[in-house]
């Protein structure tokens, strides 16, 4: 339920595992997908030039994404353009995809939170810019850097953390702010939770009837549901989730049947079908301006799509508005957003001077959200109605291909555990990078999975780390720290990589090679296991000096409490509790439990 880019804060999705995925046949085989996969899969029929080349790309990237099934939206201000699915709703059963499949839209449903918040400011029930607690004094939270209002809430500047949920299984605990109020944007769950709260509080009725009466049924959305439950699991497409869920995910691996799912945290609780979210895309498309009536006045509609703030986690050039992201698109002003659940992904382009909208949603939760779908929709949409040519698919990249390969190729050493002096080998075979193990065994590809970091393309080993590397101007900090590489600053030589606790150095690496490592970290260092969905499995390892959970540094703020991330202000946190014999049994981060596991 949080941004589509990787990012170095926690969320309630970073413990899910990036697993290999699902099949009922061979280890290492994708879900479903035979060298006949593309002409195999169900297909809408098309109508038109441009259905044909969406859907040539459609069924081009469903199998170079693995995911299992699609559902698509598309929208003018006027009506609804398409309303089809792609694929399987449920893979066992060769069920296909049709338009009247519930998907879980995830954190999209943060922009109906903020449209029902605006609906209460039109009606002079709200003050987007009073404090929360003059609203919902009971909130578990502390403001030592200052008030939270409304407004920061909406655009993810309270400096809360990004828990799974405002309560704590501690009936002590409080979330606390990691900085002042508006100065900066960081992704908060919890914010949305407090808000949906705040919607049932002044509106006088719990959520799903608060959002039913004032959104979906104005807007005649009668198959959405404005929460996740059982009762409509029949409706619903079965959604998809790693097997291997204590590894790293590989892109074309295995896949199993999530279990069913209850929620109504509305940080991402609506379920929808894309002819109703079609509708709603017209909604947006005309600011707010519903079938029958205003959903919104101009007026709230403009705060609605003000860029509040930037938010570098959606795009370089991406702001935030209230509940939606603001950006541009080939000169455009566009809204979008993107959802993730459990077993779900999905993402909106909302192009409100080009007056057309895409929604998308696959049956998966693999890392990645169909962005590229939705874009690519919005683009050949506005090209049929600027009257140019359709433009191309665009290029749907191979993750075990990179142009830049030949920057992590060399031999690295081990300088850290019983195996010190161990080499890693790679090698740069044009677009490929390789890692040799031995010299008996073929080289395997690595997977990029994004900035610096890859994954060892090889299902069979299981492999619980993705693969770091670090370059010449980051020494000194921890491997896992590094972000996304500025494409406008030259890029220093590679010179270390860490998979996990394990950390290596080529012969141009310069810097120290022995670090003191604090006594009492090694308590912490564990294999963690949560029963919550949104949780899994969570490794903390010591890397150099310091503390390490599943990729992210962890700070030393207090008695057995850490900061997550490499921001100093971040206000994620992790704690560990329960120290016996060495080892904490507990611990808590994200607002879910993690308990100790003594397994491989």
């Amino acid at each position: 339920m949080t941004p589509y880019t990787h990012r170095a804060h926690l969320s309630r999705r970073s413990f899910l595992t990036r697993g290999a995925m699902a099949t009922a046949a061979t280890a290492g085989a994708s879900l479903f997908w035979t060298p006949d996969a593309q002409a195999e899969m169900p297909m809408p029929r098309p109508a038109g030039a441009l259905d044909e080349k969406l859907d040539a790309y459609i069924a081009a990237y469903l199998p170079a994404m693995n995911a299992p099934g699609l559902t698509l939206g598309l929208a003018d201000t006027s009506k609804t353009l398409r309303a089809v699915g792609y694929g399987y709703a449920n893979v066992d059963l060769r069920l296909p995809v049709t338009a009247d499949h519930l998907f879980q839209i995830g954190s999209i449903t943060k922009s109906f939170v903020a449209l029902v918040l605006l609906q209460l400011r039109d009606e002079g029930k709200l003050d987007l810019q009073k404090p929360i607690l003059e609203y919902l004094p009971w909130l578990p939270i502390t403001e030592s850097f200052g008030p939270i209002t409304v407004h920061h809430l909406l655009t993810h500047t309270s400096g809360l953390p990004d828990n799974q949920s405002v309560f704590s299984s501690d009936p002590e605990a409080r979330l606390a702010q990691g900085f002042q109020p508006g100065e900066h944007f960081h992704y908060c769950n919890a914010g949305f939770d407090i808000l949906g709260e705040l919607a049932a509080k002044l509106d006088g009725r719990i959520w799903r009837e608060c959002v039913q009466a004032r959104i979906l049924t104005p807007l005649e959305m009668s198959q959405t549901t404005g929460v996740i439950t059982t009762a409509s699991r029949d409706r619903a497409a079965t959604g998809y989730e790693p097997y291997w869920d204590d590894q790293v995910y590989l892109r074309q691996g295995r896949l199993t049947a999530a279990s069913n799912m209850v929620m109504d945290d509305t940080a991402g609780c609506i379920a929808s079908t894309p002819g109703d979210m079609a509708k709603y895309l017209r909604l947006l498309l005309n600011r707010g301006q519903g079938t029958k009536s205003r959903i919104v006045s101009e007026d709230s509609f403009t705060l609605f799509s003000t860029p509040h703030i930037k938010a570098d986690d959606f795009s370089p050039t991406a702001s935030y508005g209230y509940g939606i992201a603001v950006d541009t698109l080939e000169g455009h002003k566009v809204l979008r957003h993107t959802g993730g659940m459990v077993s779900f992904a999905s993402s909106i382009h909302v192009d409100l001077d080009g007056g057309v909208a895409a929604f998308a949603s696959i049956n998966a939760m693999q890392g990645y959200r169909p962005i590229a779908v939705t874009e690519y929709a919005v683009r050949l949409l506005r090209s049929r109605h600027e009257a140019t040519p359709l433009p191309e698919n665009p290029l749907i990249v191979d993750p075990l291909e990179m142009e830049n390969a030949a920057d992590y190729a060399g031999i690295f050493t081990l300088h850290s555990g019983a195996s010190s002096g161990r080499e890693l080998v790679f090698k740069a075979e044009g677009k490929r990078l390789l890692l040799q193990a031995s010299e008996a065994r073929t080289p395997s590809p690595m997977q990029h999975a994004g900035g610096d970091t890859f994954l060892l393309n090889d299902e069979s080993l299981r492999l619980s780390f993705p693969f770091i590397f670090a370059r010449k101007d980051s020494l000194g900090e921890n491997p896992s720290a590094q972000s996304e590489p500025n494409a406008d600053k030259p890029k220093s030589p590679v010179v270390e990589v860490s998979y996990g606790p394990d950390w290596y150095t080529s012969e141009a690496y310069d810097g120290p090679t022995t670090f003191h490592v604090p006594s009492d970290l090694a308590a912490c260092a564990g294999h963690y296991r949560s029963d919550s969905p949104w949780g899994g499995d969570a490794r903390v390892y010591i890397l150099k000096d310091r503390l390490t959970l599943g990729g992210t540094p962890l700070t030393p703020i207090g008695n057995n409490l850490f900061r997550a991330g490499a921001e100093p202000w971040t206000p994620d946190t992790a704690e560990f509790h329960h120290i016996v014999d060495g080892k904490a049994r507990l611990m808590k981060t994200g607002g879910l439990d993690f308990w100790r596991i003594e397994v491989d």
